[in-house]
This record gives C-alpha cells, sequence and structure tokens, in this order.
C-alpha cells in the first residue's frame, strides 16, 4: 500500500473506507445500485489531538463509523474519508 500525504490536524483521523459487499452469503451478486455504503474501514493517519481531546484511535485500527460520516477526499483515484474522532463508533480489536 503505497503512503498518502495527508495529515489530518486536531482531532480528525484518515480512513480507507472498505470495499462493499458484492456477494451475498448466499452467492447472490448484489448491483452496484444496490450495495450499501460501508461502514467500516482503517484509519490511515490520525491527528494530534487537541488540549481537550485525547486521541483513542491508532494508524492501522479498523473502525466503525456512522453512515454519513466525514468528508470524501480523492488522492490519486483513491477515495477516503476524513472525519473527526467523535464520529467513529467502535475499534474492532
Amino acid at each position: 500500500m503505497a503512503t498518502v500525504n495527508v495529515k489530518p490536524l486536531g482531532e480528525r483521523v484518515l480512513v480507507e473506507p472498505q470495499e462493499a459487499e458484492v456477494k451475498t452469503a448466499s452467492g447472490i451478486i448484489i448491483p452496484d445500485s444496490a450495495q450499501e455504503k460501508p461502514q467500516k474501514g482503517k484509519v490511515l493517519a490520525a491527528g494530534p489531538g487537541t488540549k481537550d481531546v485525547k486521541m483513542e484511535v491508532k494508524v492501522g485500527n479498523i473502525v466503525l463509523y456512522g453512515k454519513y460520516s466525514g468528508t470524501e477526499i480523492k488522492v490519486e483515484d483513491k477515495t477516503y474519508l476524513i472525519m473527526k474522532q467523535s464520529d467513529i463508533l467502535a475499534v474492532i480489536e
């Protein structure tokens, strides 16, 4: 994986969304128009936090976030999300 030259500020994190499921457990292929937006991703970069907010997520964590959380950004034809740490619901261990 290539490194992304984006450094989040404050309490923000850069997340690479995981690909949406294209096939159900029973083997049915889901068309693009019916796929749900992924709500799970990998933290690629995290800001330093603020004096009021300590950063709890680290680079490499797999996280769950709200359906409409974050702002999409494109870097070298890849789509990433940048969001506040408070938009992250859980860290998957």
